[in-house]
């Protein structure tokens, strides 16, 4: 007698015998014993899941001695000859080689004949979506309205090329791919059966093997009884399909989620030179970071996943130490990668140069990982500064830090009549201690505040040189602006440059102030231009261009973003240069 193979030998013959689809078992098992059968059904889903076999079964059911049954006997005459491909109630066709408008006509022609021995003749038409547009055509006005003795399955693993017109008269049934642990239960149950022993591993390779099919997971063991004579281990299963083991995929993943890349180089080249498939290898380590960001989402989300006991253990150790906006950029660049790897002419360097990648982006804090510390370090420094009263305050908050001013100031262009002050730990510049006294130290501090100012934001120096400093009392600095400037004092009203200005006259003057700005008539003392911003307003032109118009709206538009602010006020930074 000649050798059958497993995927044959335990083809399901019931609907409770179907692995991983109760979904259309059940429906199917339903529909018949409530006499509610539809005359046409779609079965859709990757190969090797079992549309064929339900086909079958249905089949069986409907045409069962005493029937239709929701279970069939497998006893009577019309069963087994369903079951060995003889009967001829069931027609199963192949929709790829009689896809044509001849053979549609027959089955049309054939479907008003009455069946020979059941109550219904089926027709299982197989990968439908092969059939040519006049072939779908002809089948429609059938399809709709077939005589009450006929029923149809289609089956097809491309559901889209399937026209409209057929996929809604037919009640369409979505097949799942079949779950890794439910794979190998089933193939342990063969291995049994067939007294062969393999080891727990090897099946769950296998089942990563197959990807969902069944049919592929027994093909598989048939492969490896035939190649083992003894105990099946995982390494014999790596060796025959070239796939990458666990724990190797679980060290990548770590040397990725450590940045390790003498790690990386180790394992692609121990892999390379075992002749693993390097494509198989990018896949599943699109699948295992997948599942390492699906853990990061929570516990409902990781109790979706479909995973072992030890799987889930592994990878809740590496989500304790991940985080998700790194592994999500991890994912997308080996997605990315995986797209081109198929035109590549070296697959083995575009695999590292991806894993380069994938270790810098996790080493690498990403932008809300920044706004989280930089939130973190504020929250704590504001915490810290209430507990200390002591301590001596802090400078004002808001969306910029003003720059401390030097230890030694230079005290040159003070009036000699007005001392030093020596105070401890003070530098506040004399000039303070009779701001009010006559134009030259308001000149003198108002040049000082400049400085500072265009220091934290240098698109403060064209609209503060065409200001001065005419007034400074113990609580408001007064700066008056040229008429014709309207542009220059709007652009220091500014929220963010107001505060700017009143931090460096704060420090220029030694005393908070607040800063009110007026148009003055022209008198008064000389407008203060600091030494890089060139000549005075004398010689500057009477208004902006357009260009430095807009240029002065984009970097207010820039400094005012809360991200910006936050970033400068942490880390008292100053922006040098915006660039578009």
């Amino acid at each position: 007698m000649s050798y059958e193979v497993l995927a044959r030998k335990y083809r399901p013959q019931q609907f409770a015998e179907v692995v991983g689809q109760e979904h259309v078992t059940r429906t199917l098992a339903n529909a018949i014993a409530s006499g509610r059968v539809a005359h046409a059904y779609l079965l859709v889903g990757p190969r090797g899941i079992g549309k064929t076999s339900i086909a079958r079964i249905f089949a069986k059911a409907m045409n069962c001695a005493g029937g239709p049954r929701a279970e069939p006997c497998d006893r009577c005459d019309s069963c087994r000859e369903i079951m060995a491909g003889r009967s001829l109630d069931v027609l199963e066709i192949d929709g790829a080689s009689n896809n044509g408008v001849e053979q549609v006509r027959d089955l049309r022609d054939n479907a008003r004949y009455l069946p020979a021995r059941g109550p219904y003749k089926i027709f299982i038409i197989d990968e439908v979506h092969m059939l040519t547009i006049n072939a779908f055509n002809a089948l429609l006005k059938t399809l709709e309205e077939p005589p009450p003795h006929v029923k149809f399955v289609l089956a097809t693993t491309e559901p889209q090329k399937v026209p409209a017109t057929i996929a809604s008269r037919c009640q369409r049934f979505d097949l799942r791919r079949i779950a890794a642990p439910a794979i190998t239960r089933h193939l342990a149950r063969i291995a049994e059966r067939e007294g062969v022993e393999i080891a727990g591993d090897a099946l769950l390779a296998i089942a990563r093997g197959a990807e969902g099919g069944l049919r592929d997971a027994e093909s598989a063991l048939d492969q490896l009884m035939a190649f083992c004579s003894g105990k099946i281990e995982e390494a014999d299963v790596l060796s025959i399909f070239g796939l990458a083991s666990r724990r190797k995929l679980d060290e990548l993943g770590g040397a990725i989620l450590d940045g390790n890349v003498v790690r990386l180089l180790e394992a692609v080249d121990d892999l390379d030179r075992h002749g693993k498939d390097l494509s198989r290898l990018l896949a599943e380590l699109i699948e295992w970071f997948r599942n390492l960001l699906v853990m990061l989402c929570g516990e409902t989300a990781a109790a979706a996943l479909d995973l072992t006991d030890a799987q889930r253990e592994t990878f809740g150790a590496h989500a304790a130490r991940a985080d998700r906006d790194r592994v999500l950029r991890i994912v997308e660049t080996l997605i990315e990668a995986d797209t081109r790897l198929r035109y590549a002419l070296s697959r083995r360097v575009l695999l590292e140069t991806a894993l380069f990648q994938c270790a810098r982006a996790a080493t690498t804090a990403s932008l809300p990982e920044l706004l989280r510390e930089l939130n973190r370090l504020k929250d704590h420094l504001g915490r810290g500064g209430e507990a200390n009263p002591s301590s001596p305050p802090s400078a004002p908050t808001g969306p910029m830090v003003v720059a401390e001013p030097s230890a030694s100031m230079d005290r040159t262009d003070l009036p000699a009549s007005e001392p030093a002050n020596t105070a401890e730990g003070g530098s506040v510049p004399p000039a303070a201690a009779s701001a009010a006294a006559g134009p030259a130290a308001l000149e003198t501090v108002w040049r000082t505040a400049v400085e500072r100012a265009v220091t934290v934001a240098p698109e403060l120096r064209l609209p503060l040189g065409r200001g001065r400093l005419v007034s400074a009392t113990a609580e408001e600095a007064c700066v008056v602006f040229e008429p014709g400037v309207e542009e220059s004092r709007r652009a220091c009203e500014e929220p963010m440059f107001r505060k700017a200005i009143q931090n460096a006259l704060r420090r220029a003057l030694g005393k908070p102030v607040r800063v009110r700005f007026e148009l003055g008539p022209g008198t008064g003392p000389a407008s203060v231009v600091p030494s890089e911003a060139g000549p005075p307003e004398a010689t500057a032109p009477p208004a902006e261009t357009t260009r430095e118009k807009g240029e002065d709206a984009l970097r207010r538009k820039i400094l005012n973003d809360p991200a910006v602010r936050n970033v400068l006020e942490m880390f008292e930074g100053t922006i040098t240069d915006i660039r578009t």
